[in-house]
């Protein structure tokens, strides 16, 4: 079994589900991630609700391609693990392209499949577009580049796969590939990458 990430239509930005686009909810204190490389603020990606905790996805769009936004440990992205209680919508920053377009329900749906990308997952899935893929094993584009946590020096677990958006009023900028969202659960860290 596999467990999809469909597209289940547009919601409110600050909704507590998981979802590409919209406000990031985040704790007190919380600070806009800006790009190690252009230095300024990153786009919000994913809200991914994994029940005790979220976590959230940015990636620098300013400049696409200018900054290293594929690359979990050049600064061009952040993914944070945040706590699931106490969260409120984060102070959009007003420069930079901070946030997308389009903000689209991530439904996850069990579906018998040997893996991502193999039968019965090659197109929509109960006529919804297929955005991902929640926990399992990635499949990897190019070669597996699973990170390891900058606390413990152990490999993050995966999290998801995200792909570009459901059509052309909501991509995302993966390059014509697709994301891999991991994390560290002892840590609380999170890491986020790109391949196409």
């Amino acid at each position: 079994m596999t467990t999809l990430l469909l597209y289940g239509g547009e919601t409110d930005p600050a909704a507590p589900v998981s979802r590409t686009g919209g406000l990031p909810l985040v704790p007190d204190g919380f600070v806009w991630p800006l790009c190690a490389e252009c230095e300024r603020a990153m786009q919000f990606i994913a809200h991914l609700d994994r029940g005790e905790d979220v976590v959230s996805v940015f990636m620098c769009q300013n400049d696409p391609g200018m900054c290293e936004e594929w690359d979990p440990s050049a600064g061009g992205n952040r993914a944070r693990v945040l706590p699931a209680e106490g969260l409120a919508p984060a102070a959009v920053p007003a420069e930079g392209r901070t946030l997308l377009e389009d903000v689209s329900v991530l439904v996850a749906q069990r579906v018998e499949a040997k893996g991502y990308g193999q039968a019965d997952t090659d197109g929509p899935v109960d006529g919804r577009p297929v955005l991902g893929q929640l926990g399992g094993v990635p499949a990897w584009l190019q070669n597996d580049e699973t990170p390891d946590c900058g606390g413990c020096g152990e490999q993050m677990g995966f999290v998801a796969q995200l792909e570009e958006g459901h059509g052309h009023a909501a991509p995302i900028n993966f390059g014509g590939g697709c994301a891999y969202v991991f994390a560290c659960d002892a840590c609380k860290e999170a890491a986020f990458l790109w391949q196409c």
